[in-house]
C-alpha cells in the first residue's frame, strides 16, 4: 500500500479537499495558501470617500454659519440718538431727537424710534452729548434734583396752594406774606405821621420735587429745590408760616428755572433784622 504525506492544517489554511488554484500565496508547491490581508494603500483609497463626504459637510455647515451671522449683522434697526447736547435734568424735546440706523447689539440696548413720543418730555438722568445713542438709563420722568441745589420741605395748607394743587416738575414762586407795613401811628416822623407804604413781597423761585400725601385737615408737606444759598431763608419763611405758594408764569417756566428774587431790605424775613416776622 502506497503511504502519502499531507502538511497538517494550520490557521488559516483551508480543509482537506478544497481545490486551490496552482501557485497560489503561502505554498511553495501550489498548495493551499491563508487569507490575503488587503495592503495599506488600498485601505487607504476604501476610507478616501468618507473622508471626502466628511470634509464636505464641514464646509457646507461652516459656509451656513458664516451666511447666517452676516445677515444677523446686517440688519439694521432704528433708534434714537441726540441730535445736540441736553443738560442734566433738562426735559427732552422733539428737536433734541434724531433717527439713527444701526446694527442690533442687545448689549446697548438703546430706545427704539417707535418710543420717540414716550422720551419726549422725559428729562435727562445725565448730561447727554450730541451724536450719542439714547438709552433707557438717561431718561426718568421724576424731577432730577442737581447736586447743587438744595430741597426745602414746606409744610402748606390749602389755602396756601393753587386751587389744582401742584406736580412734580412745576416751577413756582414762593411769596412772604408777612405785614411789610409799619406799625399805625409810629412813622418816621413821630406819632400821627402817616403810615410807611408797604413794601413789595419778597420772593423767592423753586421746583416742585415731591408732593406729599394730604392729611385728614388738608394740610401736607411739598417738598422744592431751590437755588443754593436761598435755602435757609426759605426755610425760615416756612417757620414763619406766612408765605403763599404760586405758580410761575408760563413763559418763565419755558426759559428754564425762574432766578430766585433778591430779599428786598427791611422786609420782614426772619434772619435778615426786619421787623415782622
Amino acid at each position: 500500500m502506497e503511504n502519502r504525506t499531507f502538511p497538517s492544517p494550520t490557521l488559516g489554511t483551508p480543509a482537506f479537499g478544497q481545490d486551490q488554484p496552482p501557485g497560489a500565496a503561502g505554498s511553495g508547491r501550489g498548495g493551499p495558501s491563508g487569507p490575503v490581508t488587503p495592503s495599506r494603500s488600498l485601505r487607504a483609497r476604501r476610507r478616501r470617500p468618507a473622508m471626502i463626504a466628511m470634509a464636505a459637510a464641514l464646509i457646507a455647515a461652516g459656509g451656513l454659519g458664516g451666511a447666517v451671522l452676516y445677515n444677523s449683522s446686517g440688519q439694521r434697526i432704528a433708534v434714537l440718538a441726540l441730535a445736540r447736547d441736553v443738560p442734566y435734568g433738562q426735559p427732552l424735546t422733539a428737536d433734541d431727537l434724531v433717527v439713527a440706523r444701526i446694527a442690533g447689539d442687545p448689549v446697548l440696548n438703546p430706545v427704539s424710534a417707535a418710543d420717540r413720543s414716550l422720551a419726549i418730555g422725559q428729562r435727562a438722568t445725565t448730561d447727554l452729548h450730541r451724536g450719542a445713542l439714547l438709552l433707557p438709563a438717561d431718561l426718568t420722568r421724576a424731577l432730577v434734583v442737581k447736586p447743587s441745589d438744595q430741597v426745602v420741605g414746606l409744610a402748606v395748607k390749602p389755602s396756601q396752594l393753587p386751587a389744582g394743587g401742584l406736580e412734580p416738575g412745576q416751577q413756582v414762586i414762593v411769596v412772604l406774606t408777612a405785614d411789610l407795613s409799619a406799625p399805625a401811628g409810629q412813622g418816621a416822623a413821630g406819632a400821627g405821621a402817616p403810615a410807611a407804604a408797604p413794601q413789595a413781597p419778597a420772593t423767592l423761585g423753586a421746583v416742585v420735587a415731591y408732593v406729599g400725601k394730604a392729611g385728614n385737615d388738608g394740610s401736607q408737606v411739598v417738598d422744592v429745590a431751590i437755588a443754593p444759598g436761598n435755602g435757609p431763608t426759605l426755610a425760615a419763611w416756612v417757620a414763619g408760616g406766612h408765605f403763599q405758594v404760586i405758580l410761575a408764569p408760563r413763559a418763565t417756566a419755558s426759559s428754564g428755572s425762574p432766578s430766585p428774587s433778591p430779599v428786598p431790605s427791611g422786609s420782614g424775613a426772619p434772619g435778615t433784622g426786619g421787623g415782622a416776622a
